[in-house]
């Protein structure tokens, strides 16, 4: 086995067990030996193989995201950046995400370009929350990430036939049928001899799947010991339709199916029982979450798109509920998600005091790991795994680094992303992926957008051109001439 050792850091983002928090070491040593972490501490006194020169370097755990859609969000680049449906609330999920989907042809890049994007930004474990497709498990092995699949399934496809109502086309039994693929799946996961793969059980959406769906694969998961994670409370119309089909908020009818609790991941829950546009009766939502230890998936750049915010992320955290953060969107920049976040989250309180870049960071590191259920990832401990991120301190975007971390996360992002490890591996070095090519991915998804452009129309209610409703951003200089002549 090679023991590597990072010499002399800067500063290393160390984990204190006894204050339960990650504290700043600085001229600190990082050793680790066949993907585990050996030492953290001053002066490593043992053999070393390889000798990383820390200095000018910052050194921290990686990050750990648990929401993100890789196998579709990369290629809405330039359709959804300013859409949403006027009479569905603003959302695009109901009339447009279904229309603008890649082929089957694009689904393996837009993965390539997801998990190039999640490596520079400084992940190291993601939920990958997508529809099984053929090249999935050889994908997050090549990519050299921890990668939890999550295989989604559902009763029932939403969609619209005139832009202001959503309906549901259910089918029971197809539902049933995808989720014992998504376990197939999921059991091929565990056994990968990468070591580096794990599942997750995901019903989609709480609108789109069964009561009989929700209750038996939440109780399949608890057999299995897996997590569980569910998009709920995620828009005003999902909200109207939970509580006009059982009465009650969306998170209060997962409270009366069981299904809340400390293996439970719900995906937003921004539309809680008190959120001002949406005018419900009782206020028991932040509570429900916080006394069952269910965790909150928190991804803040989708919805500010839209003119939509969770209120408030301090609010939740300091009602007791566990949040973790995830990159439901292109681009899959998890450095700029927390900035988003916490931007959003003050926006919304109307104080800078509402969260710390402490809160932040620990909701992508510490936070997202106990919701998947490590306690092994996203801290520098001894006996811990060796996924590690350098940053390179001496980065302009860096300067001045009072506090590298508030420098990081506020100003510098990816670009002073250096290397990455995960599992002791190399994955990203001097800031370019080593283990997917991400500029040839990112090449073929232009000529995978032409083709969905093309297919729209065909699959949309009113049969329009996509630039109906996603205009570019300057009209084409022809169309602007003529429209000058006339």
């Amino acid at each position: 086995m090679t023991i590597t050792v990072i010499r002399n850091a800067d500063v290393v983002v160390a984990w204190d067990a006894q204050a339960a928090g990650h504290v700043y070491l600085y001229g600190a040593d990082v050793a680790f030996e066949d993907g585990k972490i050996l030492f953290v501490g001053e002066r490593y006194a043992g053999t070393a193989d390889e000798v990383v020169d820390g200095q000018g370097r910052m050194v921290m755990p990686g990050l750990v995201n648990i929401h993100s859609h890789p196998s579709s969000e990369p290629l809405n680049k330039g359709f959804l950046d300013e859409l949403g449906s006027p009479a569905l609330y603003n959302s695009s999920l109901y009339e447009f995400m279904p229309i603008l989907r890649p082929d089957a042809e694009a689904v393996p890049d837009c993965v390539r370009v997801a998990y190039s994007e999640l490596l520079l930004s400084g992940v190291t474990t993601v939920a990958d929350l997508s529809v099984p497709h053929p090249d999935w498990l050889d994908l997050a092995a090549q990519s050299g990430m921890r990668v939890c699949l999550a295989p989604m399934f559902r009763s029932a496809r939403w969609h619209t036939r005139n832009g202001h109502v959503v309906e549901y086309e259910w089918d029971e039994k197809a539902g049933a049928d995808a989720m014992a693929q998504a376990f197939e799946v999921i059991a091929r996961a565990e056994a990968h001899p990468s070591g580096r793969l794990f599942g997750m059980v995901c019903p989609a959406q709480i609108d789109t799947c069964s009561e009989e769906l929700i209750k038996e694969s939440y109780a399949e998961a608890g057999r299995r010991g897996l997590r569980w994670q569910i998009h709920a409370a995620q828009s005003t119309v999902e909200f109207h339709e939970i509580t006009r089909r059982h009465g009650v908020s969306p998170i209060q009818w997962l409270e009366k199916l069981d299904v809340l609790g400390s293996t439970s991941i719900v995906g937003h829950a921004i539309f809680l029982d008190d959120y001002p546009r949406n005018a419900w009766h009782s206020r028991r939502d932040l509570d429900l979450l916080a006394q069952t230890g269910t965790t909150v998936a928190h991804c803040p750049t989708v919805f500010m798109r839209r003119g939509i915010a969770l209120r408030d992320f301090g609010r939740y955290r300091r009602a007791g509920v566990n949040i973790g953060l995830g990159t439901d969107t292109y681009p899959h920049n998890m450095l700029e998600e927390m900035r988003n976040a916490a931007y959003v989250a003050r926006l919304m309180a109307e104080s800078p005091r509402t969260l710390s870049t402490t809160d932040l960071f620990e909701a992508a590191t510490v936070a997202g790991a106990r919701a998947l259920g490590r306690s092994d990832i996203g801290r520098l401990a001894v006996d811990c795994k060796a996924d590690l991120v350098l940053v390179d301190l001496d980065h302009p975007m860096m300067q001045p680094r009072r506090d590298p971390v508030r420098s990081l996360i506020y100003a510098a992002a990816e670009r002073a992303v250096d290397r990455v490890y995960v599992d002791g591996r190399l994955v990203v070095s001097g800031g370019e992926v080593l283990t997917l090519d991400y500029p040839a991915a990112a090449r073929r998804l232009h000529e995978a957008q032409k083709r969905t452009e093309a297919a729209a129309p065909r699959n949309d209610w009113a049969g329009r051109p996509v630039t109906d409703y996603s205009p570019l951003t300057f009209p084409e200089a022809g169309q602007r001439a003529s429209g000058a002549r006339s």
